[in-house]
């Protein structure tokens, strides 16, 4: 078998913490606690890990916005509702079973995730590390390149009649966006990110801008050029300084102090003790998995290979835990693709 480089995995903390917790709904223990964001951040971990079998690992975490944001811009994310209260009692122990995963939790105080994220994605780079991204930020995919690429088990990016996961890299980043991932900033300055509550010139969706961009090959260039063009200058007119804003906004950093040096973050779950927190969670198979996962590694618990892979489901639990088996490989060379969905 041909050798491969060495792979990291990083993971948007919060994106998977609400997207565990509104794909599936009402499960609680005997005591009537809520334990879906719970059970379901465990399962789409143990997933990942399992589908792209990284040598490293980390989940990311917002701490925070960054004043240089809100400065540009106050309203920046602020129609975000709160957290649902029983979301927010499950991410204490998110992160203790975290831990117990052998996974490194992190975060930087003032500091949105995919910023904390970029800054890892730009040192494993530099350290000859093969990334992958478990995010669905559109920010992020302005970093995808040779060795970066986007993990997604959404059904648009895999295809029809296909199941599993695909890794999202140059190719495919271009064909979804229509530009090469190095100008999803242009694009987004110009259209807008509705999610941030980042406004947009008006009329000017991310079809529109990427076929501008494309046309004139880059954001710079546009404006530069846009008296030549009647149309698309009366788009701009009035929309050159909040372009800029927003090119700014969507900026991600790059420089970011590292919480923990890149190469701490291996992979060593302790099966006794995360067996035991698995159990006070009532999750029946998935304690069942986790066992005979453990019974496969050598005592010291540190087998990377063999995390998530499952045995067969024997509760009712939820209709998530029905989800078929697939942990097979990944090739060595990014981009990679797969199959299966995540729930």
């Amino acid at each position: 078998m041909q050798d491969r480089k060495r792979r990291i995995l990083l993971v948007d903390g919060h994106y998977y913490l609400y997207r565990s917790f509104f794909a599936i709904r009402g499960l609680t223990n005997a005591k009537g606690e809520p334990t879906n964001a719970i059970y379901g951040f465990v399962k789409a971990l143990r997933r990942m890990i399992s589908d792209v079998k990284p040598d490293l690992a980390a989940v990311i975490w917002d701490a925070g916005l960054p004043e240089r944001r809100t400065q540009l811009q106050p309203q920046y994310k602020q129609q975000r509702e709160e957290m649902p209260e029983d979301l927010q009692i499950q991410q204490e122990p998110i992160r203790e079973i975290l831990l117990l995963l052998g996974v490194s939790s992190l975060s930087l105080e003032n500091t949105e995730a995919d910023d904390l994220i970029a800054s890892y994605v730009v040192e494993a780079c530099k350290s000859g590390l093969e990334c992958v991204v478990a995010t669905n930020d559109k920010d992020i995919l302005q970093l995808v390149r040779e060795g970066v690429a986007i993990y997604s088990t959404a059904k648009a990016d895999i295809g029809e009649g296909k199941q599993g996961f695909k890794l999202l890299g140059v190719p495919e980043v271009r064909a979804k966006w229509g530009v090469d991932p190095e100008f999803i900033a242009d694009v987004l300055a110009l259209s807008g990110d509705a999610a941030d509550n980042i406004p947009g010139v008006t009329g000017v969706g991310t079809k529109t801008a990427a076929k501008w961009i494309s046309e004139h090959g880059s954001l710079e260039r546009l404006l530069a050029t846009t008296t030549q063009n009647p149309k698309i200058a009366g788009k701009i007119e009035g929309f050159r300084d909040l372009i800029l804003e927003n090119r700014k906004m969507v900026a991600l950093d790059l420089d970011l102090p590292l919480p923990r040096p890149i190469g701490e973050l291996t992979i060593s779950p302790c099966y006794p003790a995360l067996i035991e927190a698995l159990k006070k969670c009532e999750f029946r198979s998935l304690v069942s998995e986790v066992e005979a996962e453990s019974m496969r590694v050598s005592g010291d618990g540190t087998s990377r290979v063999t995390v998530g892979k499952q045995v067969p489901d024997q509760s009712s639990e939820t209709l998530a835990e029905s989800t078929p088996n697939h942990s097979q490989s990944i090739v060595a060379k990014l981009p990679l693709a797969q199959q299966g969905e995540l729930f």
